[in-house]
C-alpha cells in the first residue's frame, strides 16, 4: 500500500504528493486551532463561556446581547490577526530553512524581520500621522531590502546557503543599531507606540488590521504551496536541480519574494514575534516528514497555533498583567534556537 496521495485538481494542470499522514494531521491541528481561538475568545475581565462564544460565531442567541459585541468587536479580531501572523511568519521559515538547506535559517535568524522591523519603526517614529496601509508596504519595502542585499551579497556564481545565513546576521545587525537609533532620537510618544509593537503585541488589533494582512497571505501562502515542488527539487542542491530542468535561480527568487512578502506584512500587523518561523518547521518534520507539499501547510497551521496560544497564555498566567505574545514566543524559542545549534555544531 502507498504512503502517498496523489491530488490532481481538474482544472488546474497541477499535481500535488502527500504523505497519507498529512490530510488528518491538519484536521486535527484545525481543530485544535480553533478551540484555542474560541477558548481566547471567552477569556478576559468579562468571561464569556466557550459553548456561548461558539453560539455567538454560529449566530445562535445566547440571551446576552453583549456577547456580540465583545466577541466580535474586542476578543475575536485579536485572535485572528494572532493566528494570520503566526501563519505568515511559519511558512517562510518552512521556505528558506529549505533554500538555505540549514534547520537554523528563518525570517528573524537572518535578518529579514529585522529589515521590516526597521521599515515600520521608521514610519511609526518618522511619519506618525501616515495611513495604517502604509505599515505593510513600509514592511514589506524594508523585508524586500534586507533579502536583496543578503542575496546579492552571498552571490558568487551562485547563491552559497552558508554565506547566505552568515551574512542574514549581519544584516540583522546593522538593520537591529539603525532600529535603536531611531528609537533613541524619536518623540517619546512615538517611540512608546514603536517600543509596544516591537514586542510582538496584538493588543488592540481590529478588523482593519484582518483586513490588511488577508490580501498579502490570499496571494503568497497559495503561491508558496504552488511552488512546494521545486522547494524540494532545491532542497537537493544546486547541481542536482538544474540537472532536474529547474531554473534555479528563478525558483529561488519567487520563494524569496514570497518568504519576503509573508514576512513583511506579518510584522507590520503584529509586531516583532520571533521564532515562529524556527519553530513551527521543525514541529511540522516531525508530524509530516520533510516534503513540502505536507510541509508548508502544516507548518502554516502549526504557526498559526503557536502564535494565538502564546497570546492566550501572555493574558492569562500572569493577570491582570499581561505579556506581549511576543515575549512568549520568545521564551521558548531562543532555549530552543540554542537546542538546534547544539544539535548541528558538527555539521
Amino acid at each position: 500500500m502507498s504512503h502517498w496521495i496523489v491530488v490532481r485538481p481538474r482544472q488546474m494542470p497541477i499535481s500535488f504528493r502527500v504523505q497519507r499522514q498529512v490530510p488528518l494531521v491538519l484536521l486535527l491541528l484545525t481543530v485544535i486551532t480553533l478551540a484555542i481561538v474560541i477558548l481566547s475568545a471567552s477569556y478576559g475581565e468579562y468571561p464569556i463561556s466557550p459553548l456561548d462564544v461558539l453560539k455567538t460565531l454560529l449566530g445562535i442567541e445566547t440571551g446576552n446581547p453583549d456577547h456580540a459585541f465583545v466577541i466580535y468587536t474586542l476578543r475575536l479580531p485579536r485572535a485572528l490577526v494572532a493566528l494570520l501572523a503566526g501563519i505568515g511568519l511559519a511558512i517562510p521559515g518552512a521556505i528558506l530553512q529549505g533554500l538555505t538547506r540549514n534547520p537554523l535559517a528563518a525570517p528573524d535568524v537572518i535578518g529579514i524581520n529585522a529589515g521590516a522591523s526597521m521599515a515600520a519603526v521608521s514610519l511609526i517614529v518618522l511619519f506618525p500621522a501616515a495611513p495604517l496601509f502604509a505599515i505593510p508596504l513600509s514592511a514589506f519595502a524594508g523585508a524586500a531590502i534586507a533579502a536583496t542585499l543578503i542575496y546579492l551579497l552571498a552571490w558568487d556564481r551562485g547563491s552559497s546557503p552558508i554565506r547566505f545565513i552568515l551574512i542574514g546576521v549581519g544584516i540583522a545587525a546593522v538593520a537591529s543599531a539603525i532600529t535603536s537609533v531611531l528609537m533613541a532620537f524619536g518623540q517619546i510618544n512615538n517611540v512608546t507606540q514603536a517600543l509596544i509593537w516591537m514586542t510582538g503585541s496584538v493588543y488592540g488589533r481590529s478588523w482593519e488590521h484582518i483586513l490588511l494582512l488577508l490580501p498579502w497571505l490570499g496571494i503568497f501562502v497559495p503561491l508558496a504551496l504552488l511552488l512546494s515542488r521545486e522547494l524540494n527539487v532545491l532542497h537537493l542542491g544546486d547541481d542536482v536541480a538544474r540537472g532536474l530542468g529547474s531554473n534555479v535561480e528563478w525558483q529561488r527568487f519567487l520563494l524569496l519574494l514570497t518568504s519576503v512578502a509573508l514576512t513583511g506584512a506579518s510584522v507590520a500587523t503584529a509586531g516583532t514575534i520571533g521564532f515562529v518561523g524556527l519553530m513551527a518547521p521543525h514541529l511540522a518534520r516531525q508530524l509530516v516528514g520533510t516534503a513540502s507539499e505536507g510541509l508548508l501547510p502544516t507548518t502554516a497551521l502549526l504557526g498559526g497555533l503557536i502564535t494565538v496560544l502564546a497570546d492566550l497564555l501572555g493574558r492569562s498566567l500572569f493577570s491582570p498583567t499581561e505579556l506581549p505574545c511576543g515575549v512568549l514566543t520568545a521564551l521558548v524559542g531562543a532555549p530552543y534556537f540554542l537546542y538546534l545549534l547544539y544539535q548541528n555544531r558538527h555539521q
